[in-house]
């Protein structure tokens, strides 16, 4: 397989940016991506929010079946990467409180 280009990256970002409303996401994302890839995703984001709210690694691990290595790993992109998950969180926050 070829390897993707960042222009084919940035294409389909451009493409994101423009669904508009929840049922577009939703009919998009499921003809994108496997229901399984579907579900990791939003693991992942619950796990951003547990991690932004203090809920320590052992309840998350109940709460979600997840391993405490797929919570460290989320914890690490939380704290040091490129910020996506804490500009996300800011919104949804700012949303909550409207």
């Amino acid at each position: 397989m070829k390897t993707v280009k960042q222009k084919e990256i940035d294409e389909l970002f451009a493409v994101i940016v423009q669904l508009e409303s929840m049922e577009d996401c939703r009919k998009f994302l499921s003809d994108l991506l496997t229901e399984t890839e579907i579900r990791e995703f939003a693991e992942r984001w619950k796990v951003a929010r547990m991690l932004s709210r203090g809920i320590p690694y052992t309840r998350i691990e109940n709460e979600t079946g997840l391993s405490s290595r797929t919570i460290a790993r989320v914890h690490k992109w939380l704290k040091s990467g490129k910020g996506g998950y804490t500009m996300m969180l800011k919104r949804l926050k700012m949303t909550e409180t409207l």
